[in-house]
């Protein structure tokens, strides 16, 4: 019972259960308005049928008179499937006729009887039954008067056939729907019990859960695959704070502790002025390196937050890659690198230029500072080319390179596969690249430049300036 209560809260149940009420209401409806209107079509005909019959036999008593009439009347009455006739003389006695008996008072009136009328038939013996017909009585003018009627059993018969198909009909609709309704009903509150399971299983904290999904296509399996998607990007995001929050610990631990250190050092040991100010510079650095990391991780939370988009605008990236070109040619030439500048097409591209340089930037740092200290020539080339829809900024070099099982690792935050950490860093800038580029509805592709390394940032394009 509490089931079934419990399925009566469903809308869903409630509005079937409704449209059931409904339904069963309109066919009650239906099955008497069919049944009185195949009895008025009936009685309709009969009246039509007695009105001829009285003509016929008025034609008879023209010809024949009294004598031509009683012979039609009797031999009409010996038909099978006769109407009912009486013929009485002035004074009220049968002269002829099939009806034993009828209601006293009947022949007393004139034209149609205004209800059914009761009689007996001839030849039922001792099982004479009272029969129900509909009458017209007539006046000839020597004062006989002639009644024709036609027995109600035929339409009746057919009143009763016709309510009992259609009872049965509707009766067996209706408790095809019922079980239609029950079962569906039902299935749908297995169904809801199963979300409900899986999502306290999952609010006890197994983020890893799912709804459940049939396969049918339905709504329900519609709400719980957005759902299971939402589960997963909460899921991925719960990691990525884990993680994020590990590697914080893990990577501000060291320029914290050496701040600390410092400090400590200058108070106990320094007593010049010099070695005061190579302290202060050096926790200055620290924090400067410190400021840097917590700047990378507010705008990657900005840009993957919904970062404005009204900043963006028909930029050429060849001014861009230009810019970043001769921004760090002398930095790779002190460092033995080759930085070399490829084709550079000039397509604009709907972009924030500060972003986009920074990105562009942390690439040919990354490249440069990976690359060298190799025992070959190291070269980092940075080039713009256009791919149909698309515009591509390739910065590539013939560095060490990252490993193919690790490049997707690569971008995840704090995430430095350099697992000394010699070389200074954050591990933020390939972050930040990810996020800029899906803020510009792009992407970004690592891949191998055998050997070394070629990242692809992939914009689309936008308008050719006239």
């Amino acid at each position: 019972m509490s089931r079934f209560s419990a399925m009566m809260k469903m809308t869903a149940v409630r509005l079937s259960a409704l449209y059931l009420l409904l339904f069963t209401v309109c066919a009650l409806g239906l099955v008497f308005y069919m049944t009185s209107l195949s009895v008025r079509l009936l009685t309709t005909q009969t009246e039509t049928a007695v009105n001829e019959e009285i003509e016929s036999i008025g034609q008879s008593y023209e010809r024949g008179g009294i004598a031509g009439l009683v012979r039609s009347i009797d031999r009409r009455g010996r038909q099978p499937g006769a109407y009912l006739y009486l013929v009485t003389d002035p004074a009220g006695r049968i002269v002829a006729g099939n009806v034993q008996s009828i209601e006293i008072g009947v022949l007393q009136t004139e034209g149609w009887i205004e209800r059914p009328i009761t009689y007996e038939r001839y030849g039922e013996g001792n099982e004479a039954k009272t029969h129900t017909a509909i009458a017209r009585v007539i006046v000839m003018p020597n004062g006989i008067r002639v009644m024709v009627g036609r027995d109600l059993g035929e339409p009746e018969q057919v009143r009763l056939v016709v309510r009992r198909a259609l009872m049965a009909a509707l009766g067996t609709m209706g408790i095809g729907a019922f079980l239609i309704w029950f079962f569906v009903g039902r299935r749908a509150l297995q169904r809801i019990d199963k979300v409900s399971v899986a999502s306290q299983r999952i609010m006890g904290g197994d983020l890893a859960g799912r709804l459940p999904v049939s396969g049918s296509g339905d709504e329900f399996d519609r709400l719980s695959e957005n759902l299971n998607g939402m589960l997963a990007r909460i899921q991925e995001l719960n990691e990525g704070v884990r993680h994020v929050s590990d590697n914080i610990a893990h990577d501000l631990k060291t320029p914290l502790t050496r701040m600390h250190n410092r400090a400590e050092s200058a108070l106990a040991s320094a007593r010049t002025t010099k070695q005061w100010r190579a302290a202060m510079e050096g926790m200055i650095s620290d924090s400067d390196q410190l400021i840097r990391t917590f700047n990378a991780i507010l705008m990657i939370s900005r840009l993957e937050s919904g970062y404005s988009t009204e900043a963006l605008e028909q930029i050429p990236l060849s001014v861009i890659a230009e810019d970043v070109f001769e921004l760090y040619e002398p930095s790779a030439e002190e460092a033995g690198v080759q930085l070399l500048l490829g084709p550079v097409d000039a397509t604009p591209v709907r972009a924030n230029r500060e972003l986009v340089a920074q990105t562009v930037s942390n690439l040919v740092d990354n490249a440069i500072k990976y690359a060298s200290g190799i025992d070959r020539p190291v070269e980092v080339s940075l080039s713009v080319v256009r791919a149909d829809d698309k515009v591509k900024v390739i910065v590539a070099d013939n560095g060490t390179g990252i490993p193919a099982d690790q490049m997707e690792r690569a971008t995840e935050r704090f995430v430095r596969l350099e697992e000394s950490r010699s070389q200074p860093g954050s591990g933020l800038g390939l972050s930040l690249a990810k996020a800029v580029m899906k803020l510009h509805g792009g992407s970004l592709e690592l891949a191998d430049n055998a050997p070394g390394l070629r990242a692809v940032l992939t914009f689309p394009a936008g308008e050719e300036s006239g």
